[in-house]
């Protein structure tokens, strides 16, 4: 995520993110808020590293590639917790 957002642009956009991904991986039911946040930041990394292990520059990007990324790398890690604990987490 680009540094210009503050950490307030990173609670907003991450818990966009982590709402949308939980929404879309069916876990909505099982977070709140703050889980939302946490997953949608968290999912911003994710998504921001794998995109530059694929040579994807992020730098500069933009605030929607930022949200996309962010999306997906919360996608992932909700599936990622979800095979790990056999569907039976919070995340």
């Amino acid at each position: 995520m680009p540094g210009t957002l503050g950490i307030i642009g990173w609670i907003i956009i991450g818990g966009l993110a982590g709402w949308i991904a939980s929404k879309v991986m069916k876990t909505d039911a099982e977070q709140g808020v703050l889980l939302n946040i946490i997953v949608g930041i968290v999912g911003a990394f994710i998504g921001g590293f794998l995109l530059s292990l694929l040579g994807v520059d992020t730098d500069g990007a933009g605030l929607i590639f930022t949200f996309l990324t962010a999306i997906a790398g919360a996608c992932l890690l909700i599936f990622g917790v979800k095979a790990l604990t056999g569907g039976r987490s919070r995340v």
